[in-house]
């Protein structure tokens, strides 16, 4: 064999692995293509051929992977929301400190994961777009607000069984915990021109100020710091 033809042959084995490897990266990059433009555009205004532009594939391919616009806009939300409940659930089986320390704890966590990413536009675009697509509205309750509510509720009991907070009406409490967390999301992604320039909002202070305000709500005798 001539050094011409085992250049060649070198390349042909070489060829499948590194479109093997092509195709394993594209699902990756076009939930990140998509998570981008739904956050910039919206369900409705965002077309599957400007996510497969903007991952550098074809449409075709984009529906090798995605069988419609709805399936993707799916994949995007478990990538980026709905999969992690998984390792929280973890995170709070694990944890050892008190509930206090676990209600900042998740907080802050929820921040730096996902309040401060583009994955909190997600759920601004489920406010502004569910009741136009109920299928999708319904497939975010099931993935995210029921799991969600569960966790919270988890923590709450948690901290009434232990004696760490009063009798709580759970039901409605899960909701007073998750309000400053959609606040945020509307501030990040619809409100912030409303709002006065000169006294811009530092989220993590603000959360740091909701806790302390849920806290000494829940809490039957005085929190420490």
């Amino acid at each position: 064999m001539t050094s011409l033809t085992k250049v060649k042959a070198a390349h042909a084995d070489e060829a499948p692995a590194k479109r093997g490897r092509r195709k394993e990266a594209r699902p990756g990059e076009l939930l990140d293509a998509a998570l981008d433009l739904f956050v910039e555009k919206g369900f409705a205004a965002t077309r599957a051929e400007e996510v497969a532009a903007r991952a550098g594939v074809s449409k075709g391919t984009l529906f090798l992977y995605f069988p419609s616009k709805e399936e993707l806009f799916k994949a995007v939300i478990r990538e980026n929301l709905s999969g992690r409940f998984k390792e929280w659930n973890e995170e709070f089986d694990l944890f050892q400190g008190s509930t206090v320390d676990m209600v900042r704890y998740c907080m802050k966590v929820w921040w730096e994961r996902i309040g401060a990413t583009k994955a909190s536009g997600i759920t601004k675009l489920i406010i502004s777009e569910a009741r136009n697509f109920p299928d999708i509205a319904a497939f975010y309750q099931q993935e995210v607000i029921r799991p969600g509510n569960d966790l919270i509720r988890r923590m709450l009991e948690r901290g009434v069984a232990r004696g760490e907070f009063r009798d709580l009406d759970i039901d409605y409490a899960v909701y007073s915990v998750i309000a400053p967390m959609i606040f945020l999301i509307m501030m990040k992604h619809s409100l912030a021109p409303c709002a006065p320039q000169d006294y811009a909002l530092d989220p993590e202070r603000y959360l740091q100020s909701q806790i302390d305000t849920l806290l000494h709500g829940f809490c039957p005798g005085k929190v420490s710091r």
